[in-house]
């Protein structure tokens, strides 16, 4: 039985909850973590045989394969990754604290001030603590969970899909899952692209769910669930997957741009 590993942030779970809960429950062993970066470090590793992994680890971590069709991504504006500071205007922004947790995130913010921006602020990995971050910088990146739950109070918020959109007319695709090349015919036969739509079908309980956990109303959690986020890999989205891939290459952000290549051999350049 393969092993897979993804977060638990409520954007992955419509990914897993076939997984643990549904009818594919006995086809993998799945690990969860709260952060995309850890589970990216475990298939590194190779302590699973496939993870939900920041879409810019394919450009880092040597011979992956990616598993086709099914994604985590938006089309515009996706709510759970956020430039949050309480400067007036995002060009006044000297100094960003990025959420550990992200490493697709962290390095899209730099793209966007360099690319479209010109700007260099300065960056430093922290913990998501909104409060401890903004103490000591002018703007704070969060992802996932936290980045749908704290007070806007007094700040300017920025989605980075909707910025992504904005200078690039394209989708934007923040994770996908990935495997060693080696275990690729095995992780082939896991229907991960019918977990997805299994897990769709019941984005009224994970919705319900999630709205106790994290304190935020069932009807909002539910448009995120199925207007926000976007959890197929299409022509759009992969275009803008690609250019994502040139402009982390262009600015020393991954040391390749190698095309998609897929757990069925196949290899696709996007765009």
């Amino acid at each position: 039985m393969p092993r897979i590993a993804a977060s638990s942030y409520l954007n992955s779970t419509p990914l897993i909850w076939s997984f643990s809960e549904g009818s594919h429950r006995h086809s993998v062993k799945l690990l969860t973590d709260t952060a995309p970066a850890r589970c990216a470090l475990m298939l590194a590793r190779r302590e699973v045989e496939a993870a939900l992994v920041p879409v810019i680890e394919y450009q880092r971590i040597p011979e992956l394969v990616v598993v086709p069709g099914v994604c985590v991504g938006a089309r515009s504006r996706v709510r759970s990754v956020v430039l949050a500071t309480r400067k007036r205007d995002i060009r006044e922004v000297s100094s960003i604290a990025l959420d550990t947790s992200s490493r697709t995130s962290a390095a899209l913010i730099e793209i966007i001030f360099r690319e479209f921006l010109r700007r260099e602020p300065r960056l430093t990995p922290a913990e998501p603590d909104l409060a401890a971050m903004l103490q000591s910088h002018d703007a704070a990146l969060l992802i996932g969970d936290p980045a749908m739950t704290f007070p806007r109070d007094d700040l300017r918020v920025y989605d980075l899909a909707e910025l992504w959109r904005e200078h690039t007319g394209l989708g934007f695709v923040f994770a996908m899952w990935m495997a060693g090349e080696e275990d690729a015919e095995r992780i082939a036969r896991v229907d991960f692209a019918g977990a997805r739509d299994e897990g769709l079908m019941n984005a009224e309980l994970i919705a319900e769910t999630y709205s106790k956990d994290l304190g935020l109303p069932y009807s909002e959690l539910l448009s995120y669930l199925r207007e926000n986020i976007c959890y197929e890999l299409d022509e759009d989205m992969r275009a803008g997957l690609n250019l994502y891939y040139q402009l982390a290459h262009r600015h020393g952000l991954a040391q390749t741009a190698r095309p998609l290549k897929f757990v069925d051999g196949v290899e696709v350049v996007a765009g």
